[in-house]
C-alpha cells in the first residue's frame, strides 16, 4: 500500500503530511519571485489554497484533486496548438514552436 501524500496546490508535487506545511510557504515565495520576473502579459494571479469542505465525505483524495486542479490552472496555452506550459517554459517553447 502506498503511503498517503498531499499534493502542493502551487506546483502539483506530492509531499508527506508533515513536510507539506514546510514546503507550501517556500513554494509560494518561489512562485512570487518567478512570476514577478515574467513579462507583464504572462503574469498570473497568485494561487489560492483550494477550499475543501471538511468532515463527512471529504477525503485526502478529494483534497489532492482540488490541489492538482489548482496547480494545473497555473499553466498557459500555446497560441498555436493549445498545449499548456508553465509561463517560464512557454517562453522557451514558443521560440521553437512552428
Amino acid at each position: 500500500r502506498r503511503p498517503c501524500f498531499r499534493v502542493c496546490y502551487i506546483c502539483g508535487r506530492e509531499f508527506g503530511s508533515q513536510s507539506i506545511s514546510i514546503h507550501e510557504p517556500q513554494c509560494l515565495e518561489k512562485w512570487r519571485t518567478e512570476n514577478n520576473q515574467l513579462p507583464r502579459r504572462l503574469r498570473r494571479a497568485e494561487p489560492r489554497k483550494p477550499e475543501v469542505l471538511t468532515g463527512g465525505s471529504c477525503t485526502l483524495t478529494t483534497e489532492n484533486e482540488a490541489a492538482c486542479h489548482s496547480a494545473q490552472a497555473q499553466h498557459l496555452p500555446c497560441r498555436n496548438f493549445g498545449r499548456t506550459f508553465l509561463p517560464d517554459h512557454l517562453i522557451v517553447y514558443q521560440k521553437h514552436c512552428r
